[in-house]
């Protein structure tokens, strides 16, 4: 290399002899400094930015030149598929200085996993769920077993930090470092993300409360790239589109996304009409078939791989000429990860074909690219009121511990803001007897035995279930999924229908266990003009929709068809979007505010007037009664207003036997809330239309 790297010698010699890299990558490079002087980091690059290296380097040199012994790093996931992709190539680097690499999850073998307990890795590939069953576990001795711990690095920290699961993680890392007794370094590695600076204020915990340094290390090349060729298009339908796929870059390796594992199945059947080779990799498939799918895409060259967004992540497969999106994807950071698969050859631009099958997907779709364009990328925002999380890391705790103190249990997670309610989630758990007393020490009662004792308590410790969805079903047919939003009101007489694919249904049965909900059509209620699925989206995607509407370009190329069809979606959607005010269309039956905002928060605006019985809506549309008065807008306070959810959607909140059923509703409904979008809502000005 003409410059030196900052490396470990060892380690650059076989950087520069063995992998015959003339020079480390922008990020990498950046990243020497800060991750070596032991500052928590978040590494931030596209996809295939050589994220994995700009942290293992340093900390490899690290763990060289400072002698660590023993079980010194933890490199989490949050996918096993990524740990065994992952598994070789970091087995080689550490090899170069005489280290080990180990692989911990749930398809790993008592055989494997006994060899690493008598002989240490020094480095650890897991996800956090097989880290805190290793915490519990009493055949682990935890605390020889992660003491001389001193780096944990978080891939896809964004796919973490979202939901649960992040939250979940950075309990356990609370854990782990007590048992290590000294802080232990963090660090992130992640796609472009809306609030990198509070990302890795989340990430640190603990440790920002102790004072250690934080850094964002940035991949600035991006900006030096050539402009990726994105294309919007509309096909009708997903036969048409592998028809595209058939007549279209023949002789290419082609990644298409699919927006369900349905209309992936749909896709890959029709390619294969076409006589393409095609390849499918979804979550209802066997870990198996999908790993043989995987690799045999990986070495073909004609093909094409239908996914769902299991293959988002960093994943290896291969190197890619095109990906393709059916439809769209529901947020910008996806769509950036989708793209970042493709241009990762010299010479090759990074590209991405839409394929849109209906009108609501291609302006979804054109609305989406318009955010990409002008440069948006959504933040990150951890779910607020992990009350359950609270109440599962108690009961983790006294396993791991036999018991534990309640005057200290502070001292195990260092402060982290999830567990502001915990007094109040303890004496829940004290009361129910999930956790008995005795003497000021708690442990695992009789409660807890009987619902998660069942496989060694291995069901306190799966994986999470917090972003529920519900199937609507009419007879044989699948109409789409919604939120537990859109079920304020029992099946019954008397319950509001329910507005999906254009229509209005009366609920005739809710299967919370099987996440169904029955329906039969309702004609004699007023109906949405707008085919939407009732799954929440942020407030900037739907407005984008309706700036699309209103006369801004999607800022991509369109094809010929894509043209037209941004005509005839304009035309179609004219009476519902206007550039004076949100637009309310009076009915016989009904009046209908198109707010575009989200059905988050619509329905935070609807808790806010106290119209939950009354009102119903979609991410798109508001529907009030024919008689009832908008203007209680003016004088509403959404604060603290709350969504209210049906108490039955709770069983779908893992862990929430463990909480009073008021809390786990209260705590359900918070984390669908979206107060900002229900006030910018409340104040606009309105444009009334009577619909003849």
């Amino acid at each position: 290399m003409s410059q030196p790297t900052g490396l470990n010698a060892a380690l650059e010699y076989h950087v520069v002899n063995t992998l015959r890299w003339s020079s480390l990558r922008p990020l990498q490079e950046a990243s020497v400094a800060p991750v070596r002087s032991g500052a928590d980091c978040l590494l931030v690059a596209p996809t295939a930015g050589g994220k994995t290296e700009a942290a293992m380097f340093p900390t490899l040199s690290r763990m060289a030149d400072e002698e660590w012994r023993g079980l010194s790093v933890i490199y989490v996931t949050p996918l096993k598929a990524l740990l065994n992709n992952l598994h070789p190539r970091l087995e080689q680097y550490a090899a170069w200085l005489g280290r080990t690499v180990g692989l911990w999850h749930g398809d790993i073998g008592d055989s494997a996993r006994q060899r690493m307990l008598n002989d240490p890795p020094d480095i650890l590939l897991t996800t956090p769920e097989s880290l805190e069953s290793m915490l519990v576990s009493r055949r682990v001795d935890h605390r020889a077993m992660f003491a001389g711990v001193r780096a944990i690095i978080v891939d896809e920290v964004h796919a973490f930090a979202g939901g649960d699961r992040g939250w979940h993680l950075l309990a356990v890392l609370e854990r782990l470092q007590r048992i290590s007794g000294v802080p232990i370094q963090r660090m992130g590695l992640s796609a472009t993300v809306g609030n990198p600076d509070d990302l890795v204020v989340w990430l640190q915990g603990s440790n920002r409360t102790a004072g250690r340094p934080a850094e964002v290390v940035r991949d600035m090349s991006a900006s030096t790239l050539p402009p990726p060729d994105v294309t919007l298009d509309f096909v009708g339908s997903v036969e048409n589109a592998a028809l595209v796929l058939a007549q279209l870059h023949r002789g290419e390796k082609r990644l298409a996304f699919c927006v369900s594992r349905a209309q992936a199945e749909e896709l890959a059947y029709e390619l294969r009409k076409h006589n393409v080779m095609t390849f499918v990799s979804h979550s209802s498939l066997s870990v198996e078939e999908r790993r043989r799918s995987e690799q045999a895409f990986a070495e073909a060259r004609d093909c094409v791989i239908v996914s769902t967004s299991t293959l988002e992540l960093g994943i290896d497969i291969g190197d890619l000429d095109r990906v393709i999106q059916l439809d769209a994807p529901f947020s910008v950071a996806s769509f950036l990860q989708r793209l970042g698969r493709t241009g990762r050859r010299p010479g090759s631009r990074r590209n991405t074909l839409f394929l849109t099958t209906t009108n609501e997907a291609f302006l979804r779709a054109a609305g989406l690219l318009r955010l990409w364009v002008d440069g948006y990328v959504e933040p990150v925002i951890p779910p607020p009121s992990p009350r359950h999380l609270v109440a599962q890391q108690f009961m983790a705790l006294a396993l791991q511990e036999g018991r534990f103190s309640r005057a200290s249990w502070r001292d195990w997670w260092g402060g982290l803001p999830m567990f502001d309610d915990a007094e109040l989630v303890l004496e829940h758990l004290i009361a129910c007897e999930f956790l008995a007393s005795d003497g000021g020490m708690l442990f695992i009662g009789p409660a807890a035995e009987k619902e998660f004792g069942r496989r060694y308590f291995m069901e306190l410790l799966s994986s999470f279930i917090t972003d529920l969805e519900l199937t609507v079903v009419h007879g044989r047919s699948e109409l789409g999924t919604l939120s537990p939003m859109a079920l304020q009101s029992r099946a019954g007489e008397g319950a509001r229908p329910l507005l999906l694919a254009g229509r209005a249904w009366k609920i005739i049965d809710i299967d919370w266990k099987r996440h169904i909900v029955l329906v039969e059509p309702d004609e004699n209620k007023g109906k949405s003009q707008w085919r939407s699925a009732l799954v929440p989206e942020a407030f900037e995607m739907v407005r984008a929709r309706r700036d699309i509407l209103l006369g801004q370009a999607p800022g991509v190329a369109l094809s010929r068809r894509g043209a037209e069809r941004l005509e005839i979606v304009r035309e179609e959607l004219a009476a519902m979007v206007s550039d004076r005010g949100l637009v309310v269309i009076e009915t016989e039956t009904s009046k209908q505010l198109w707010a575009w905002g989200g059905l988050r928060a619509h329905q935070t605006l609807i808790a806010a007037v106290g119209a939950s019985g009354e009102a119903n809506s979609t991410n798109e549309v508001m529907m009030w009664p024919a008689d009832y008065d908008l203007g209680v807008f003016a004088s509403c306070d959404v604060t603290d207003a709350v969504p209210m959810i049906s108490p039955e959607a709770v069983d779908g909140l893992k862990f929430s036997a463990a909480l009073p059923r008021e809390l786990a509703v209260e705590t359900l409904g918070e984390r669908f809330a979206d107060v900002a979008g229900a006030q910018e809502i409340s104040v606009e000005p309105r444009v009334r239309v009577r619909d003849a």
